[in-house]
């Protein structure tokens, strides 16, 4: 994986072969910025990186600026692995190891950007529960964006607060915000 812009633009992080993780694919991730960067100025916004596996997400936030960031993982060598990288890049990065559910039924964090990666052969239900929990406990801000990235084969139109969806080859990023009714 590499680092697409910002202070480390460029820069390829190697991930263990041992962890159990999909990154995000460069074209999508790239894609997936363009989108975030006219609506956000990333020095300013909190993010909660759900199910961060390498922490690619988290690199990329951090590298552009981002001075708040959450990265959250059940998989102890994925966070010992974003704790290592964090330390390296000297990245503010807060990696914790909890299953991602469960966090968000516990968490009282709140962020302006939420990127949630789970496996794409997550039950679809669980899938449901992330907007559900996000929405629920109020993590995000007034002007928050929660973003699911999951497989061409799934739809989450029907979620609560679901606001537009981009296909990005195998990949679908599902955009869901307060402004859009549940």
């Amino acid at each position: 994986m590499r680092i697409i812009s910002g202070v480390y633009k460029g820069k390829r992080i190697l991930a263990p072969k041992k962890l159990p993780v999909r990154p995000t694919t460069d074209m999508a991730k790239e894609a997936l910025f363009n989108i975030l960067n006219n609506r956000y100025y990333f020095k300013d916004v909190s993010v909660l990186d759900l199910f961060s596996g390498t922490g690619n997400i988290s690199y990329e936030f951090a590298s552009r600026g981002s001075k708040h960031i959450s990265a959250v993982d059940m998989n102890s060598n994925c966070i010992k692995f974003i704790s290592r990288i964090a330390r390296e890049l000297n990245f503010n990065i807060n990696p914790i190891k909890a299953d991602v559910l469960v966090y968000l039924k516990k968490s009282d964090i709140k962020a302006d950007i939420i990127f949630a990666d789970p496996p794409y052969n997550m039950p679809l239900n669980d899938f449901e529960k992330i907007p559900q929990l996000v929405f629920s406990n109020d993590l995000l801000t007034e002007n928050g964006i929660l973003v699911i990235e999951h497989s061409k084969h799934m739809n989450l139109s029907q979620c609560i607060h679901f606001s537009d969806s981009r296909k990005y080859g195998g990949s679908i990023f599902s955009f869901f915000d307060l402004s859009k009714n549940g």
